[in-house]
C-alpha cells in the first residue's frame, strides 16, 4: 500500500486530499518509506529531514481538514536538488569545500515558492560537485545509481532528483539544467524533465556557470510538471534575469493536442553519432507524433556543432567558481572539475567574447528556424545509460561529459524550453528519451506536445522488486 501511495502523481494526491481519501501525513510517510527502502542502494538523497517533513505534513493535514489548503501544492512530498538553497538545511553542492558551519537562513526563489504553496519538503538530492558534469557522483556524497539498473548511472547533474522521482521517494523534485542536467537524468531514468525558457523560473544566487543554467521541474507526469512550473515561476526580484511574470496556468490547453503543428525531426542534428537502438526507438516516437496529427518532417536545424562554444563558456564558469579557492580546497575537488577550471582559466577574454558572439548567432538562427517549425524533435541522448564511476561512456574517445550530450547543451546556449520524455527502452531494459524543443518563451507549447505524446505512450516506471535491501 505504501508503494501505491508513493507512486501517485502530485495531481492525484491533491484530489485524494480534497476528497479526504488520503492525508498528507500518509503520503509523506509513504515517501519516507520509499526513501528508507530505496535510497540505500541508489543514493538519491544527501539530506533527509524526517521530523520537519512529518511536522509540515501534519500542518497540511490540519489545513485540508478545515477545507483551507495553502496554495497549489499543499501536502505534496517534494525534494530539492542540493544546488538550491533551502532555509534551515545545508546546501553543500556535493562539495567538501563548502562548510556546513553556516547559518543556512535563506531560501532560493524555488524553495520560497514551494514553502508558500504548502509543499512538504523531504530533503536535498544528490548532485556532482557544483553540478559540473552529466553524471551524478561527488567527493562528498559518493555515487548515485540508476533505479533501472544500479550498475548504471542515472545521469546528471540532477541524478538524485531523477532517481527519487522514478522510485516514489517524492512526487515532485527541483532540478537544474546548465547543459542538460534535467533532461539527461530524465532520459536515463525514464521520467519527465522540463527545462523552461531561461528566466521563466527565478534563480538566486545565479549559477556560477552563468546564463546557460535553468531551474525546472522533474516529475512522473507532464501535468505535474505544468502544476509545479506554475508555482516556481512566480516572481522573485532577487533574479535580475527573470522574465516578467505572466500568471500563466500551464495546465490550461494541455489536452488540446498537436494536430496541424509543424514538427522538425532531426535524428542527429546533422553531426551526432547515435546508438542504433536509440535511433530506432526515437524514430518510432517521431512517427507517433505524425499519427497524432502533426506534420513531421525529417530535417536538421542547420547549425554546426556548438561544442567549442559551450565548453569555453562552461569551463570559464568553472574557473570563476574556483578562482577564490585555496590550494588546499582545490586539492579536495573532483579531479575533473579541477581540470576544466584550469582549462577555463587559460581562455583569453577575446576567446570568451568570441564564444559569446557565436552563442548569439546560434540563438538568432533558432529564432528564425521556429518561424518555419513549431517544434524540434531529437533524441534526448545518443546513448543509453552507461556504467557508474565514469564521466563518459567511452573514455578512450571522449574526454569530457559534453562529448556525449550533444542534443542538450545547444538549447542551453539558446535558452529555449526543452524537455525529455521516455519513448521506449533498449533490449537491456534501459529507458530512451525523446527531446522536444520549443520556440523561446513558448513553454506552454512544449508542455502541450509532451502531454499529447504521454497520453499516447504513458510513462513506465522501473520494477523496484530487486532494489530493496
Amino acid at each position: 500500500m505504501s508503494d501505491d501511495i508513493a507512486m501517485q502523481s502530485a495531481t492525484e494526491l491533491l484530489k485524494l486530499y480534497q476528497r479526504r481519501q488520503l492525508s498528507p501525513v500518509e503520503a509523506t510517510k509513504a515517501a519516507l518509506a520509499q526513501i528508507s527502502a530505496y535510497d540505500p542502494p541508489l543514493n538519491a538523497f544527501c539530506y533527509v529531514d524526517e521530523d520537519a517533513a512529518l511536522r509540515a505534513a501534519g500542518e497540511s493535514e490540519a489545513r485540508w481538514q478545515k477545507g483551507a489548503p495553502k496554495g497549489l501544492l499543499d501536502g505534496v512530498p517534494t525534494a530539492i536538488k542540493d544546488l538550491v538553497l533551502t532555509k534551515g538545511w545545508p546546501t553543500l553542492r556535493g562539495s567538501r569545500v563548502v562548510s556546513k558551519d553556516q547559518s543556512w537562513d535563506e531560501d532560493a526563489p524555488s524553495s520560497t515558492r514551494l514553502h508558500e504553496h504548502g509543499a512538504v519538503l523531504l530533503g536535498k538530492t544528490t548532485t556532482p560537485e557544483f553540478g559540473w558534469k552529466g553524471v551524478t557522483d561527488s567527493p562528498l556524497t559518493g555515487v548515485t545509481r540508476n533505479p533501472w539498473n544500479p550498475a548504471m548511472t542515472p545521469g546528471g547533474s540532477s541524478g538524485g532528483s531523477a532517481a527519487a522521482i522514478a522510485t516514489g521517494m517524492c512526487a515532485l523534485a527541483i532540478g537544474t539544467d546548465g547543459g542538460g542536467s534535467i533532461r539527461i537524468p530524465a532520459g536515463f531514468t525514464g521520467i519527465y524533465g522540463f527545462k523552461p525558457s531561461f528566466g521563466r523560473v527565478p534563480a538566486a544566487p545565479v549559477s556560477p556557470f552563468g546564463t546557460v543554467a535553468h531551474v525546472g521541474p522533474m516529475t512522473r507526469t507532464v501535468t505535474d510538471a505544468a502544476l509545479m512550473l506554475m508555482v516556481i515561476s512566480e516572481p522573485d526580484n532577487r533574479d535580475w534575469y527573470s522574465l516578467p511574470y505572466d500568471d500563466t496556468d500551464y495546465r490550461v490547453g494541455l489536452e488540446d493536442g498537436i494536430k496541424g503543428l509543424r514538427i522538425a525531426f532531426s535524428p542527429t542534428l546533422g553531426y551526432v553519432s547515435v546508438d542504433a537502438e536509440v535511433a530506432a526507438i526515437v524514430s518510432k516516437a517521431a512517427r507517433v507524433f505524425e499519427d497524432l496529427g502533426a506534420h513531421v518532417e525529417q530535417v536538421d536545424p542547420g547549425f554546426d556543432n556548438p561544442y567549442d562554444t559551450f565548453c569555453k563558456l562552461w569551463f570559464s564558469g568553472a574557473a570563476n567558481l574556483t578562482s577564490a579557492f585555496t590550494s588546499e580546497q582545490r586539492a579536495q575537488l573532483d579531479p575533473g572539475l579541477a581540470e576544466i577550471a584550469t582549462q577555463g582559466a587559460a581562455i583569453s577574454l577575446l576567446d570568451y567574447l568570441q564564444a559569446v558572439k557565436r552563442r548569439e548567432a546560434l540563438g538568432q538562427h533558432m529564432r528564425l528556424f521556429h518561424e518555419r517549425y513549431d517544434l524540434l524533435l531529437t533524441p534526448t541522448l545518443p546513448v543509453p545509460a552507461f556504467a557508474v564511476n565514469q564521466e563518459v561512456p567511452d573514455p578512450n574517445t571522449q574526454p569530457r561529459w559534453c562529448d556525449w550530450t550533444p542534443f542538450s547543451y545547444p538549447f542551453n546556449l539558446t535558452q529555449q524550453p526543452a524537455m525529455s520524455l521516455p519513448c521506449g527502452s533498449t533490449e537491456a531494459g534501459l529507458p530512451v528519451g525523446v527531446q522536444i524543443v520549443g520556440p523561446l518563451h513558448d513553454d506552454a507549447l512544449v508542455l502541450r506536445a509532451s502531454r499529447t505524446f504521454e497520453a499516447a505512450c504513458p510513462i513506465v516506471l522501473p520494477d523496484l522488486t530487486n532494489l530493496k535491501h
